[in-house]
């Protein structure tokens, strides 16, 4: 069975179609794991969708980012909504929100000083699990 992904997802700043949103493979946090990242729910309510707890996630996402010598160029409040906005535009009444802070690409020493701070936010339907 395929799973459909939404149409979009917010990458670095921009509202980009699923398929154009991507990580270099030298990437470092895919070599020594240099990312934080959150999985927040949001539930479908009578009065709309409802995302769990969305401060509390966003609040920890940015200090662990603080804590790990990731300085992200978003404020708490601005992922906060970005993710009801992909939420909304997606279509969305219950999904799973997976923002991620993650270094990028500029060299692949241990050092990871100097590589990019890179940000992603996805909101994908995902039942139970």
């Amino acid at each position: 069975m395929t799973q459909r992904y939404p149409d979009f997802i917010w990458h670095n700043g921009e509202i980009k179609r699923w398929q154009d949103a991507t990580v270099h493979v030298m990437a470092h946090g895919l070599h020594y794991g240099s990312s934080v990242f959150e999985g927040i729910r949001c539930y479908d309510r009578p009065d709309g969708p409802a995302i769990f707890r969305l401060e509390e996630h966003v609040r920890r996402l940015v200090d662990s980012a603080k804590i790990y010598r990731m300085e992200c160029r978003f404020s708490a409040e601005q992922i906060s909504r970005v993710c009801v906005e992909l939420i909304a535009k997606n279509g969305l009444r219950a999904a799973y929100l997976r923002p991620i802070i993650y270094r990028g690409y500029e060299n692949l020493g241990v050092n990871p000083i100097g590589n990019p701070i890179d940000i992603a936010v996805a909101a994908y339907p995902w039942g139970m699990y």
